[in-house]
């Protein structure tokens, strides 16, 4: 008697429980109802309080012009280049100076939170995914910068190495050159 009551209260529970996508709702970039990879969904829930959405301007697959602090995806939104792929507008804006640490990492963490958040927003609706070569390169200069001023990620897919890997495999089929730069990139870590 025991364990059938024990069995049907875990049932319950375990019906009650929310899918990714209830608990993204509340997102203003989530705007269709695609369920997201578990990744995404964590994306979603670290960048949710940093992002504002501007729903009078829509950017890429309907998502809504998203801001961090003074940054907006429109203003370094990739596919509004029509003259340079994913790889070489990264390399382009999200170009690092001289010497690594002297970098303003709030302001790479603001790319990159509109990236990831403009991300989701397109995984939502079953959008194309060309995004993911920019916000890879994001996450990989913001770990170079880290690196350089003496607080690399501790977490493996967070590393130099790890992002570089990312970048070269997303952007596969662009020019051998922009993929040498990433892995020239990848060995300046001061």
């Amino acid at each position: 008697m025991k364990l059938s009551v024990i069995l049907a209260f875990g049932a319950g529970v375990a019906f009650s429980a929310p899918t990714i996508f209830e608990r993204q709702s509340t997102a203003c970039f989530v705007i269709g109802k695609q369920v997201l990879p578990a990744e995404v969904a964590t994306s979603v829930t670290d960048v949710q309080g940093r992002i504002k959405c501007n729903t009078a301007k829509k950017t890429l697959s309907g998502v809504p012009d998203v801001s961090s602090g003074a940054v907006t995806f429109s203003s370094i939104n990739f596919a509004a280049s029509s003259s340079q792929k994913p790889l070489q507008f990264a390399l382009t804006t999200f170009a690092t100076k001289t010497p690594l640490a002297s970098n303003d990492l709030a302001t790479f963490q603001k790319q990159l939170d509109v990236y990831l958040a403009t991300e989701a927003g397109i995984r939502s609706v079953g959008g194309n995914l060309a995004i993911k070569v920019p916000k890879f390169f994001l996450e990989f200069q913001i770990s170079r910068i880290q690196t350089a001023q003496g607080n690399p990620p501790a977490a493996a897919g967070l590393q130099v190495d790890h992002l570089r890997d990312k970048v070269t495999k997303n952007a596969a089929g662009q020019a051998q050159a922009l993929l040498d730069q990433v892995v020239a990139l990848a060995k300046v870590l001061a």
